[in-house]
């Protein structure tokens, strides 16, 4: 990370340009004010792969960050910052005054641009070209040519950003692919939205309604010059003020309002859905009755059906099917719900209008619904036969528990992220922090509005109960990991960055305030303790301790008897804990051996440790258990254990990591330290 003083940074101060911002490298300033007082003004020759030769501020490499800064680039053609194939984050930036463009993304660029401020930069405010995917997120462009320039075959998200004053407030040509989903755009000297050549426009769909807002734009709001048809969902839009073929559904919303502020809801609005009501002689649902699973031998999702089977949750067809790949209804998956949770009541009894006393799964959903998983349509309806979609399942199950955590970031792992509707971002985040999504066949596809199958519920319903602590962990691959590259600043390159990264990306660590871990610190008995807590929630074994050295107010009280009531650690003679004593490699060794109760390992294994004599006598079949179980971790030398060597917070971070491994909650991570026993 480098930090940016105030001040002008030019060719005068002894700049040279363009500026190259090297992979994983954190340029800050002050994100407060988007970099008010820290400019970076100038410009030099740079050689784009994809456009030739340009003038440029910056350049993101792929990781890199460029947070509460002013870029200026007065040149004539000049452009503030340039990406060229890399994923950056630029956040809470001001681009303005630039020859040409504030930023431009070209090759295969994925970046993220969120909450930064364009302001009358010649051409445009930001221009995305070529296979440009990645989210424009927040921004705010004003008084430019165009807002937003989209061509050849670029994807972006366009999400919540303010396009203001512009002559154009958002041009697409090419055959880009965007979505865009609750902007402002409002003033256009011409046109509020131009399409042109074979570019198409996700302007919402019935699932999804986009909630764009169109508002006093010269000579139109949507300006269709293709071919094609757009359709237009849910978006704010003047009758009078559109060119070329337009199909509007449900565009006319009854007053102006502000942008849409994200809300937690349990299902989305359903615009223009159908309603069917069920018919009040229904046959009992399969997933409420009903017994056999005669065809899920060999299907992906088997383990965790039979599972559920097991428990009564889930069951098959009378002619002994289960059918995983079939879809699933509304009121199938209430009663699903019904079984598999008993979540407190959080909505009082709501009568259906379409839900009559006697059908099959009346209780089911009015449980469902009561306890927040499920809810009904604005219309008063709940439209029980109506096929569930893969991301109302998500955000029913993150509703319902209650599930929190989770950051935007996390949503990279998806290749179709932009498909995910507006209101289940965060949902979605969150359940992906929590494992409780699976993705068959392909692990980065989410398919966020296909309709969900009966496999596939099995899974993310067994999951929901894993974070519930009420069953067992099922090993499976086809769960994303919720990895967000945590952008600690002293781990790159570092021997257990991968296991500090995960840790921390998962709020099992914590860095320090000034943004490092220090992976090489010692950790004392407390800090170790707080890790313990956090990343195994241990459950009370032995009786409260009473250390006469840890306080009612010491800040380390709760983890310390939690970790020492789980079997994690005791305390020394004379009931004293010493909690900044600092933690020894074999006492981590030990103490997970004990505190996860692991069992296996002869001594023979000991004998590939070149350091063993150093072992205890009475530590070596807990050494041997501890490499059984794979988590030793050696650092340089694999086969020395220096056993007596105080560990430091990298090592504590790789064999709890470890730790979490062998109890199959995280994947396992590729490493020459972790010691595998022969």
């Amino acid at each position: 990370m480098i930090l940016l003083e105030p001040g002008t940074y030019n060719r005068a101060s002894g700049e040279e340009f363009p500026i190259l911002v090297p992979p994983g490298v954190i340029l800050l300033g002050n994100e407060a004010n988007q970099g008010k007082e820290i400019i970076l003004e100038g410009g030099g020759a740079y050689r784009s792969a994809s456009l030739g030769q340009q003038t440029v501020t910056l350049v993101l490499g792929s990781k890199a960050q460029l947070r509460g800064v002013t870029v200026i680039n007065r040149a004539t053609n000049g452009t503030g910052v340039w990406i060229e194939a890399a994923d950056p984050a630029m956040q809470n930036c001001t681009l303005r005054n630039c020859g040409r463009e504030g930023l431009v993304a070209v090759g295969t660029a994925n970046p993220l641009i969120r909450d930064n401020l364009f302001l009358q930069n010649q051409t445009s405010g930001m221009t995305l070209l070529r296979n440009t995917k990645g989210e424009v997120w927040g921004n705010v462009c004003r008084q430019m040519s165009i807002g937003l320039a989209l061509g050849d075959d670029s994807a972006p998200l366009v999400a919540r950003n303010q396009f203001l004053e512009n002559q154009t407030g958002v041009a697409i040509a090419g055959r880009a692919r965007p979505v865009l989903r609750a902007n402002l755009i409002e003033n256009s000297g011409e046109s509020g939205l131009v399409i042109q050549g074979s570019a198409v426009a996700d302007l919402g769909s019935e699932q999804d309604p986009a909630n764009n807002i169109f508002r006093n734009n010269r000579t139109y709001d949507l300006n269709n010059s293709t071919n094609q048809g757009l359709v237009s969902v849910g978006n704010q839009v003047n009758p009078q003020r559109n060119r070329g073929a337009i199909d509007f559904k449900a565009s006319q919303l009854p007053e102006p309002r502000p942008l849409p502020e994200p809300i937690a809801i349990a299902l989305p609005p359903g615009i223009n859905s159908p309603t069917v009501a069920p018919s009040p002689g229904s046959q009992p649902s399969p997933a409420a009755g009903g017994t056999g699973s005669g065809d899920i031998q060999g299907h992906w999702a088997a383990a965790f059906i039979q599972s559920l089977i097991e428990r009564n949750i889930l069951s098959g067809f009378p002619d002994g099917s289960f059918r995983p790949e079939s879809s699933l209804t509304r009121a199938e998956y209430a009663a699903v719900i019904a079984k598999a949770f008993n979540q407190p009541l959080k909505r009082p009894a709501m009568d259906f209008q379409d839900v009559p006393g006697n059908f099959w799964g009346a209780q089911a959903i009015l449980k469902a619904n009561r306890m927040g998983f499920l809810a009904g349509f604005p219309d008063g309806t709940f439209r029980a036969n109506q096929q569930l979609t893969r991301v109302q399942a998500i955000v029913a199950l993150v509703s319902g528990l209650g599930l929190t955590g989770g950051s935007p970031g996390l949503l990279e792992v998806y290749s179709d992220r932009a498909q995910i509707p507006s209101y289940a971002t965060n949902a979605i985040a969150t359940a992906t922090q929590n494992r409780l999504i699976v993705n068959h066949p392909q692990l980065n596809l989410l398919e966020p509005l296909r309709p969900i199958r009966r496999g596939e519920i099995a899974v993310m319903v067994y999951q929901a109960l894993v974070a519930l602590r009420q069953v067992p962990v099922i090993s499976f691959s086809h769960i994303p990991q919720p990895l967000v590259h945590s952008t600690l600043t002293d781990v790159q390159g570092h021997w257990a960055e991968p296991f500090v990264r995960a840790m921390v990306d998962q709020n099992l660590l914590r860095g320090f305030s000034d943004g490092s871990f220090q992976p090489d610190a010692a950790v004392s008995r407390a800090e170790y303790a707080g890790m313990i807590a956090k990343a195994f929630e241990p459950v009370a074994r032995y009786p409260e301790p009473n250390f006469q050295d840890i306080t009612a107010n010491f800040w380390a009280r709760s983890a310390i008897l939690q970790a020492t009531r789980g079997g994690f650690l005791a305390g020394y003679s004379n009931s004293r804990f010493q909690p900044d004593r600092p933690i020894l490699r074999i006492q981590v060794l030990l103490s997970l051996v004990s505190g996860l109760k692991l069992t296996g390992g002869h001594l023979g294994l000991v004998n590939r440790l070149a350091d063993q004599a150093l072992i205890p006598k009475y530590a070596r079949q807990a050494i041997a258990t501890a490499l059984h179980n794979r988590i030793v971790v050696n650092y340089p030398e694999v086969d020395c254990l220096s056993p007596n060597r105080e560990a430091t917070r990298a090592e504590v971070a790789a064999m709890i990591y470890q730790g979490l491994y062998q109890r199959q909650r995280v994947p396992a991570l590729p490493s020459a330290y972790v010691v595998i026993p022969r």
